[in-house]
């Protein structure tokens, strides 16, 4: 039995506005990165309403390079974070430069910044501690796999670059996998 890992609670402004569900329906777990400098601009990002019931982009649990974790979307909300699976998922942001701030550059494709240390060590307690929140949890997957979609570069729109690469070629997924007891999602 995993105790859950300090965890700060700092709900969106919309969070009451995100559908309900059951715990029984979230299965998945997809790992993201903020793809911006810092938690505080992610956090900013975060609580821009975007939709029409006035809610936003977010995922459930946001892990700073230091290690500290705040959760900002509740477990039973369905938060927005990855097209077309965001009902049955859960949804992990590491802070990380990715490809900010030229996202859609093709000449900025590179992911280039480390997960620290105590980055991943925070979410594998995370990841080892949720099965036991969420039975039902079994797999665990990075944004690319699940939004291949591609967009024109930003410099040259004849040219197409992917929308999601993250969490990007330095995330250590065999590090992760064999701390876990979560799959790798089949494609």
């Amino acid at each position: 039995m995993h105790l859950p890992p300090p965890i700060i609670a700092k709900p969106l402004p919309y969070e009451s506005l995100l559908a309900q569900r059951k715990p029984t329906d979230i299965d998945l777990v997809v790992i993201h990165c903020t793809e911006l400098p810092d938690l505080a601009t992610a956090r900013e990002y975060g609580e821009r309403a975007l939709y029409d019931n006035g809610s936003g982009n977010s995922g459930h649990y946001y892990i700073d390079r230091d290690g500290s974790i705040q959760q900002y979307i509740a477990l039973d909300r369905v938060a927005h974070h990855v097209r077309g699976i965001n009902p049955r998922s859960i949804g992990i942001e590491l802070v990380n430069r990715g490809r900010w701030p030229n996202w859609f550059d093709s000449n900025s494709q590179v992911m280039s910044e480390p997960y620290p240390e105590a980055q991943i060590a925070a979410l594998v307690r995370l990841l080892e501690w949720l099965p036991q929140a969420l039975p039902s949890l079994r797999y665990i997957a990075g944004h690319e796999q699940l939004d291949t979609a591609l967009e024109p570069a930003s410099d040259d729109p004849s040219r197409s670059v992917q929308r999601k690469l993250d969490p990007g070629p330095l995330f250590p997924w065999e590090l992760v996998l064999r701390a876990i007891d979560l799959q790798r999602l089949p494609d």
